[in-house]
């Protein structure tokens, strides 16, 4: 079965003042235009996903919510899971192999450097580093998506801000 992969990185976010950990940064306000610029890009290229999931760090799940509206993605679905905050490419496999079957398309919105490692796997090409609010959309033929960590896909589009 064709399943799809689309792997976002948060867009924008502020800088960090003095002391204040990484997982607290925010979106600035081009960030948010980005996210719903990238949103637009995803609807008009692929009108749908069944499933979005996010790392809850606030830059990504205002991202992940911002995407949500422009796919008329009730944001009350979002799948918010803490290990996908600066996960490695092993830990993303990891999440994407529990996707109940049902789930063709899906959204994952998340940080470098594994979001993009992990792009680089499943397609087997050397892509380039995710920008911020960036995408790789990523065909798989799997029958599950417990395959997913034997299986290499085909990159079926990407996208960056303009």
């Amino acid at each position: 079965m064709q399943r799809l992969l689309v792997i976002c990185r948060h867009a924008e976010p502020n800088d960090p003042f003095p002391l204040q950990p990484d997982f607290e940064r925010e979106l600035t306000k081009n960030g948010q235009h980005q996210a719903r610029i990238t949103g637009k890009w995803l609807r008009d290229s692929f009108q749908k996903v069944d499933a979005i999931l996010s790392s809850p760090a606030p830059r990504a799940g205002l991202t992940a919510r911002l995407v949500a509206e422009k796919l008329y993605f009730d944001e009350e679905q979002i799948q918010y899971v803490p290990d996908l905050y600066n996960a490695k490419e092993s830990v993303l496999i990891n999440v994407l192999s529990k996707l109940p079957d049902k789930v063709v398309r899906v959204l994952l919105v998340g940080h470098n450097p594994g979001i993009t490692s992990l792009s680089r796997t499943l397609t087997g090409e050397h892509v380039g580093y995710l920008e911020p609010a960036g995408v790789y959309a990523i065909n798989l033929d799997l029958d599950t998506w417990q395959d997913l960590h034997v299986q290499t896909g085909k990159l079926e589009a990407e996208f960056t801000q303009p």
